[in-house]
């Protein structure tokens, strides 16, 4: 959240002379965290329209302002919606799309003679080598992708001599 506020702090920044500063956001796992703003433009212009091209394109984990300067025309509520809507869209579209996968965090503890099998799974199933230290007993953080861990775990559990736990 803060990290937000410092964005949009800095687009007023940038923009003084602007009217409006709309926004849209739809974070986590789940996407329940979302908030829309339509900084005194009519209620429903703005954010709500924001957040439903969000919606439309399946995104999460995304802010999306629009920065508006009065050109002397009224739009009405139907071309404000409009406006943001196709705003937002295009934006959306140019900027591109990040899909990461969702990682599920495991520490194991080996021995250091397998450690060629341990890495051979981490491979194999994409894993995310986030820690390691390698002495004569080694110790890994990896992050395992959700869409593998019941197969990557069963190859982790078949190994002698694993310790693992979820962290």
């Amino acid at each position: 959240m803060a990290d937000f506020k410092e964005k949009l702090a800095a687009l007023k920044k940038e923009h003084p002379k602007a009217v409006h500063h709309c926004f849209a956001y739809r974070i986590g796992m789940d996407g329940n965290v979302f908030r829309v703003s339509d900084d005194g433009e009519p209620s429903g212009s703005a954010g709500r329209p924001m957040l439903g091209q969000i919606d439309s394109l399946g995104l999460t984990n995304v802010l999306v302002v629009v920065v508006r300067y009065f050109g002397g025309t009224l739009l009405g509520v139907p071309g404000l919606i409009n406006a943001y809507k196709t705003a937002t869209l295009e934006a959306l579209q140019l900027a591109g799309k990040i899909e990461k996968p969702v990682l599920h965090f495991y520490r194991l503890q080996f021995d250091y003679t397998i450690l060629n099998e341990v890495m051979r799974v981490v491979k194999q199933y994409d894993c995310f080598l986030r820690k390691q230290d390698m002495q004569l007993f080694c110790l890994q953080e990896i992050g395992i992708p959700a869409a593998v861990l019941t197969e990557a775990l069963g190859k982790i559990k078949e190994l002698r001599g694993m310790e693992w736990e979820k962290i």
